[in-house]
């Protein structure tokens, strides 16, 4: 009797443990079948993908990106060497960035892109690889023009640098180090106006902005947030300890250059035919024909000083073919005033 109520009380608790075991795997059964069936994360981790930008990402730098990028081209120059046995041969001298400013293909770049170039080879953002060929160039200024056969090409609007102001965005695009990084785009700010440069004895009045600027960004386009080229990128200074600090060629002066440069082929500037000391005279030059002579020292152009080569290029670049100006110089101990009637530099 004892055996038969213990067996009856064994067998409750196994149908009691079965049921329940069976319950558990149930519910961690239904558990798995679950997470295997979906197979992915909860949807709230994975959000739909969207056509559009929202206002967030939708930057200035965004919409510049895609309304000057592609006016943004690479530019190469292929220069001609000779070699230990005379033979020539081809070689690349450098590689640097351009904007088409017209869709007839007139792009303009900086004149030390192209500088020395036998051939000119333009990079397209589409991918295309064409020849260009000078139209004009600018040593002083540091700006040329090149052309490429075609049409329909895009192009980007040039700003009005004279407006802008220290602080606002600065969008710098261009192909830093080579074609490899090509239709690059960083930001920053205008950092200054009218920074002053003497570079090979030029004097340059650039702007300056802390928006990366590399080797291969020459010629490349400094826009602002409205998606309008303020500036042609031109330098940055490199030295240890130094960053942020590009500079760019404002497009107002750009503008002026590249008119010449499509109207003449140069950019036609007064002169005076002499340096700061006066080591020779072009007699049927402005200076010869005012009275200057040979060891003469000029100290002011047109109530400008001129202490330097830069400073006397400057004081005569801002008059215009016609201007009388006066001069102001020393004669062994006497100050002497003579005045000169500027004329175009001659053609070479």
């Amino acid at each position: 009797m004892f055996l038969m109520d213990m067996w009856r009380k064994y067998r409750k608790t196994v149908v009691a443990m079965s049921v329940a075991g069976a319950v558990l795997a149930a519910g961690c059964g239904g558990a798995l079948a679950d997470n295997t069936t979906s197979g992915t994360m909860p949807a709230t981790s994975r959000p739909a993908a969207s056509g559009t930008l929202s206002d967030a990402r939708n930057t200035p730098a965004v919409r510049v990106a895609k309304s000057v990028g592609p006016a943004v081209v690479g530019i190469t120059n292929r220069a001609v060497a000779r070699d230990w046995f005379n033979h020539q041969f081809e070689y690349e001298q450098g590689v640097g960035s351009g904007v088409i400013f017209r869709s007839d293909g007139y792009i303009v770049t900086n004149y030390h892109v192209v500088a020395g170039a036998r051939e000119i080879m333009v990079s397209l953002s589409d991918g295309r690889s064409v020849k260009g060929k000078m139209v004009g160039a600018d040593e002083l200024t540091d700006i040329a023009v090149v052309k490429i056969d075609g049409d329909g090409f895009p192009t980007a609007a040039f700003g009005n640098s004279d407006d802008i102001v220290v602080g606002e965005p600065a969008i710098a695009i261009g192909n830093p180090m080579g074609l490899e990084f090509q239709g690059s785009v960083t930001v920053g700010v205008i950092s200054a106006l009218n920074r002053t440069l003497d570079i090979s004895e030029r004097h340059l009045k650039l702007i300056q902005t802390d928006a990366a600027i590399s080797p291969g960004n020459s010629g490349g386009a400094l826009a602002n947030a409205d998606g309008l080229v303020i500036g042609i990128n031109s330098a940055k200074i490199a030295a240890n300890g130094v960053e942020g600090m590009g500079f760019a060629i404002p497009i107002n002066s750009v503008r002026d250059i590249v008119d010449q440069l499509l109207d003449h082929g140069r950019v036609i500037r007064p002169y005076l035919g002499v340096g700061v000391y006066v080591q020779n005279v072009t007699l049927d030059g402005p200076a010869g024909k005012a009275g200057l002579q040979r060891g003469d020292v000029i100290l002011s152009v047109g109530g400008e000083k001129t202490d330097t080569v830069g400073e006397l290029r400057a004081a005569i670049t801002g008059h215009q073919v016609g201007d009388t100006v006066e001069i102001v110089l020393m004669r062994g101990n006497d100050k002497i005033t003579v005045n000169a009637v500027l004329e175009a530099i001659p053609e070479q």
